[in-house]
């Protein structure tokens, strides 16, 4: 039971200093973190790291190993600054609050010791990463930040920030500039070549960061690219725990447990980390600590980003257009629940393949209990956001694969148009969705247009790719999409479920 938060004035400032004065019952880093030295620097160091990777190398310290690979942090945006100068004055310690149903607990995490400043052209993330005593650059940089033209899966050469890599590869933009200048210092230092490594929700994670990298060095420095392709690693891996964005309703939470945190991080008491074990100089031994190392990483990605991702946007784009802010609540209404397990047991499991310990029937009804954890306050927005990039990683593939099987995807189709529904900009109430989408205007725009002509949606070849020319699939969604305009969304989701 921990103590009533005290007033404002009374909160322990958290920093190394005050670590022996935070409230018995919270965990703290046993260790000596004066003697920790970096060997990971991490590109886009936020709320999802901190409770996941950074967790899981902080429990290594904690058994005294591995201190050698702490984490720096670095971005390579404009707004990554302030997080930067938060961190920083609390030492880069976090506070993790495991939001159990049962039991909240809280716990400090210490494995970062620094952050790189943030600069335009990069120069100290590229040097920081340059050091030889750096053996891993890890990056969540969102499904939607590898360059990749959706159309064709491939390296996306034509975006305003390759062509200014290409033109400035000292003084790049982009994380990936930042990187592939640093291993051609690593070069010519004759220094090994640090292991690249995404920890984003995308399938082949490892294999999209190859080609980016690989593809945009090739375009200035062909001769490093092929160094790089022949001798750095890029492991892949499946990254899962739910983790909420920080508010006000965080920062008040961490206030009870008398600590005075900026940035503290809420997550689901579930974490789950899949890794090839691919590294060029070394790594943490992770296994220790709940790490499944495996050289089939491919049947759990793909068994996570269809059922609990597809999951996710299924039930997001139809709780925003009805009006329900949180995940859970969504949970809560019966239509949406039944939709999800409808779809996720009859259209989406068919196509999963079982991993050692879980069928994809069971990690149905794993999702389930996940998705219903009242104490996740997940919103809506958050889950639906950049469905640009999110539908064509976590829902078309399964769309695609079921449609060339000739087998029902009439639950995927309503998907689909409930996005596109949501994409129009007003809910069901006539209340404004506020933009939410990296092409939001554009999106908004083929909405409209879909409104009449719902094929118009399906012409978005960095989305929808092949699908769009598959008859059987655009009358579907044509469909559903004119009874969710005509009947609404909780007609047209009770009709789905009583076919």
């Amino acid at each position: 039971m921990r103590k009533q938060a005290l007033d404002a004035g009374d909160l322990v400032n958290l920093n190394d200093k005050n670590l022996p004065s935070i409230s018995d019952g919270i965990a703290r880093p046993e260790y000596d973190r004066s003697k920790l030295t970096p060997g990971i620097v991490h590109i886009g160091l936020g709320n999802f790291h901190r409770a996941h990777q950074a967790w899981y190398l902080h429990r290594l310290m904690q058994q005294g190993l591995d201190t050698d690979w702490a984490i720096i942090g670095a971005g390579v945006r404009s707004n990554d600054a302030e997080q930067r100068s938060k961190l920083l004055e609390q030492d880069c310690l976090t506070t993790l609050i495991q939001l159990d149903p049962n039991e909240k607990t809280a716990e400090i995490v210490g494995s970062m010791i620094g952050y790189v400043p943030i600069e335009s052209n990069n120069t100290a993330l590229i040097k920081q990463l340059a050091e030889q005593s750096i053996r891993i650059a890890s990056l969540t940089v969102t499904e939607g930040g590898y360059y990749i033209d959706q159309s064709t899966n491939k390296f996306d050469s034509n975006h305003e920030d390759i062509i200014h890599d290409v033109q400035n590869p000292s003084k790049p933009r982009t994380a990936f500039g930042a990187m592939i200048e640093a291993l051609r210092i690593r070069r010519a230092n004759d220094l090994k070549p640090f292991t690249c490594m995404s920890c984003d929700n995308l399938q082949g994670n490892g294999d999209i960061l190859r080609q980016t990298i690989v593809s945009l060095a090739q375009l200035s420095n062909p001769d490093l690219a092929q160094w790089i392709s022949e001798n750095c690693a890029f492991p892949n891996s499946m990254v899962d725990c739910i983790v909420p964005a920080t508010g006000e309703k965080e920062l008040a939470l961490v206030r009870t447990y008398n600590i005075d945190d900026s940035v503290p991080v809420t997550h689901e008491n579930f974490r789950q980390w899949v890794l090839e074990d691919k590294f060029t100089d070394g790594r943490p031994d992770w296994g220790q600590v709940g790490v499944t190392i495996t050289d089939n990483v491919h049947d759990y990605e793909a068994m996570k980003l269809r059922i609990l991702n597809g999951g996710h946007q299924i039930i997001a784009n139809a709780g925003e257009v009805i009006s329900i802010d949180q995940i859970d609540q969504c949970m809560d209404n019966s239509l949406i629940k039944s939709f999800f397990r409808k779809v996720a047991s009859t259209e989406i499991a068919p196509t999963v393949t079982p991993v050692p310990g879980m069928t994809a029937e069971a990690y149905v009804e794993l999702i389930d209990g996940r998705f219903s954890n009242p104490e996740i306050i997940d919103t809506v927005r958050r889950v639906a956001f950049d469905g640009s990039s999110r539908h064509p990683a976590f829902l078309l593939p399964t769309i695609l694969d079921v449609v060339k099987s000739k087998r029902s995807f009439e639950g995927l189709a309503l998907a689909e148009a409930l996005w596109a529904r949501m994409c129009q900009g007003v809910r069901e109430d006539g209340s404004a969705i506020e933009a939410n989408d990296p092409d939001w205007n554009s999106l908004v725009q083929l909405a409209k247009q879909a409104k009449d002509i719902p094929t118009v949606w399906l012409q978005q070849p960095n989305v929808y790719g092949e699908l769009a020319s598959h008859a059987l699939f655009s009358d579907r969604f044509s469909y559903w999409l004119n009874k969710v305009w005509n009947d609404g969304t909780e007609s047209a989701i009770q009709a789905y479920l009583e076919v």
